[in-house]
């Protein structure tokens, strides 16, 4: 008899090389940090489906397709961190469908926003729900130039008339 494994080349070396990390790929959603695959991931699952934009250096929006939904069965909440779009129909079973392919489940979607990021409003048009976010950074962080002062041959005297 010969000693051998029964999977050709098995060994746990072959197996832990074969083993790759892509949790950092998949973390939570957050807007207002330049983290492309955060927003990416939270606009990869759930329902309704969505899309994350960046307008400029220091806008974005938030899309989320609706259809079938009227602007008084959604609602929005901007608390803390943490902006939530809920939605629930108000249709009471009266229609009759042969077929229903339009999703009309009640649905909750949470976004993670950065401390500097500011709900600045959010509008409805044709199914499409587009909520506007503004990044607001504090005058106190925000880089500034400041002047160069030369001195001039008088205030030169004057301070050494003061070491003196």
């Amino acid at each position: 008899m010969f000693d051998a494994c029964s999977y050709p080349s098995c060994s746990l070396e072959d197996l832990a090389m074969r083993t790759y990390n892509i949790s950092p790929l998949w973390r939570r959603s957050t807007i207002g940090f330049d983290r492309f695959l955060d927003l990416a991931d939270g606009a990869r699952h759930g329902e309704p489906p969505c899309n994350v934009e960046r307008l400029s250096g220091d806008r974005y929006r938030i899309s989320l397709a609706l259809a079938g939904f009227s602007p008084d069965d959604i609602a929005i909440t901007a608390e803390q961190n943490k902006l939530t779009v809920e939605g629930r129909k108000s249709d009471n079973g009266q229609r009759k469908f042969l077929y229903q392919g339009i999703s009309s489940r009640p649905f909750k979607r949470q976004f993670a926003l950065a401390a500097d990021v500011r709900v600045e409003g959010a509008r409805f048009d044709n199914g499409l729900l587009q909520v506007e976010l503004v990044r607001e950074i504090p005058t106190a962080t925000k880089p500034r130039r400041l002047p160069i002062d030369t001195l001039t041959a008088s205030d030169v005297q004057q301070i050494e008339r003061e070491a003196a």
